[in-house]
């Protein structure tokens, strides 16, 4: 058995050690849970092969165990794992770690802003502007959850929360390079490009 250390520290991992720390449960169970809890916003389980890789993941590691395979009508027999005292010390570890560590993920909109100077400045507003209407669907379907009755207690919101929040300000500042940059304001073509590499770049011989 690999050692509680050496586990690959996970979202769907982690929302799978919640789920069984409530009860035993079968792969297809976790997924209905999963959507009926709104998690399936925080973590993708459109694909239950996604789902089904974890648990394997999780019980190669010794954090869940299969407890029993239960059958069905006309379904196939499910095995329902089980949380094992490991796998619950591990879950609680990694919801310590994910709380307080900052700087651990690379997302691809910040790679994408580091090189934007990659597209011309028409294009670079045009799919900017095509980002600020995604991001503005998205918060109005996070403020149709958040206004939903009957509201559940604002524990089992805080994500909804914290999403209304990043998404108003993400596209508030998505909105300001767009007006920048159909204002002028912000602008680059090659030879400026080039300029700008020439006097903050150094290149040394190793």
């Amino acid at each position: 058995m690999a050692s509680r250390e050496s586990v690959p520290r996970s979202a769907l991992g982690l929302i799978v050690l919640g789920l069984l720390t409530e009860e035993p449960m079968h792969v297809y169970r976790m997924q209905k849970l999963i959507e009926q809890y709104g998690k399936a916003r925080v973590v993708n389980v459109r694909r239950r092969a996604s789902l089904y890789q974890t648990v394997e993941r999780l019980a190669r590691h010794g954090l869940v165990e299969a407890r029993e395979s239960v059958s069905g009508d006309g379904v196939p027999d499910r095995i329902v794992y089980a949380v094992t005292a490991e796998g619950r010390e591990t879950g609680a570890r990694w919801l310590r770690e994910m709380l307080s560590t900052t700087g651990a993920e690379f997302p691809e909109f910040l790679a994408a802003l580091s090189v934007l100077a990659g597209l011309a400045p028409d294009a670079a507003l045009r799919h900017l502007r095509l980002r600020a209407d995604r991001l503005a669907a998205d918060l109005a379907a996070t403020e149709a959850i958040m206004n939903a009755e009957p509201r559940p207690p604002r524990l089992f919101l805080l994500e909804e929360e914290c999403r209304q929040l990043l998404l108003r300000t993400e596209l508030e500042w998505v909105r300001g390079v767009v007006e920048d940059l159909g204002a002028g304001r912000l602008a680059w073509d090659e030879p400026w490009r080039l300029a700008v590499r020439a006097e903050f770049v150094t290149e040394k011989e190793e």
